[in-house]
């Protein structure tokens, strides 16, 4: 995934936060002093998107993944009723790296390892890193590939990338959540794995015949995975190709 495939929208109106603190799994009373990750759920409290939140003097702006910023919009405009909350595209444009970071820019709030993204009025010409790599070494999961509408978001680490907080109050999904949270075991969720031999994203994962889980994101001979715990404990295949757990 490229700078180039996200999208930023502007929040603005007197309404804007209250009407996100009612929405998105974290809290975005902390924005004034960082980037915010995110995500809106459905009542079901499964995944509809992941974002990160960024004050813009009073407004709010939004950088989601393209193929999601359609469907935002309307969904926030749904929600919105009567509130005092503008949605608009604007012309900017994602920067990222790990280097030192510029001025404009915060901290990734996902994981150090991350760097920082900043958005600009021109698009940017001179990013060279393998961000499948890191996203695979840091258990990353992107839109579209680890995140789909069956994700629930504590079986993709949200609550190790600092996407959702606990303290924060109602949200849409927020009970589902938390009784994840507080009551119940994961018997799936997100995994690195090592894969020896050609396989790729999507492959079923198998171990002993049986049904273990999906290959995702790869970046050399590591990969990140989509696993049910119970089975994923020895070898496994995917498509011919050998596959261990490492996490």
């Amino acid at each position: 995934m490229t700078a180039s495939s996200r999208r930023i929208l502007s929040l603005s109106g007197a309404d804007t936060r209250s009407f996100l603190q009612g929405l998105i799994t974290n809290d975005i009373g902390r924005i004034d002093a960082e980037l915010v990750y995110a995500a809106i759920l459905t009542p079901q409290g499964k995944y509809m998107a992941d974002f990160f939140l960024k004050a813009d003097g009073d407004a709010v702006l939004l950088d989601a993944d393209a193929d999601q910023a359609a469907m935002l919009i309307q969904r926030l405009t749904m929600y919105k009723l009567r509130a005092d909350v503008s949605i608009a595209e604007t012309n900017l444009h994602l920067h990222r790296g790990t280097g030192p970071a510029p001025a404009d820019a915060l901290r990734d709030p996902r994981n150090a390892d991350l760097g920082w993204r900043t958005y600009r009025d021109a698009p940017q010409e001179d990013d060279t890193t393998d961000w499948n790599a890191l996203y695979v070494a840091n258990l990353i999961p992107q839109s579209g590939v680890e995140l789909t509408p069956d994700s629930f978001i504590l079986e993709m680490g949200f609550e190790h990338l600092n996407g959702v907080d606990f303290r924060k109050g109602c949200y849409v999904g927020q009970e589902v959540t938390a009784r994840m949270k507080h009551k119940t075991e994961l018997r799936k969720g997100l995994a690195k794995v090592h894969v020896t031999g050609p396989a790729p994203t999507g492959t079923e994962i198998t171990a002993e015949g049986k049904p273990a889980g999906t290959l995702l994101t790869r970046a050399g001979d590591e990969a990140l995975a989509y696993l049910r715990f119970d089975r994923a404990k020895g070898a496994m295949l995917a498509d011919g190709a050998d596959v261990k757990r490492m996490t």
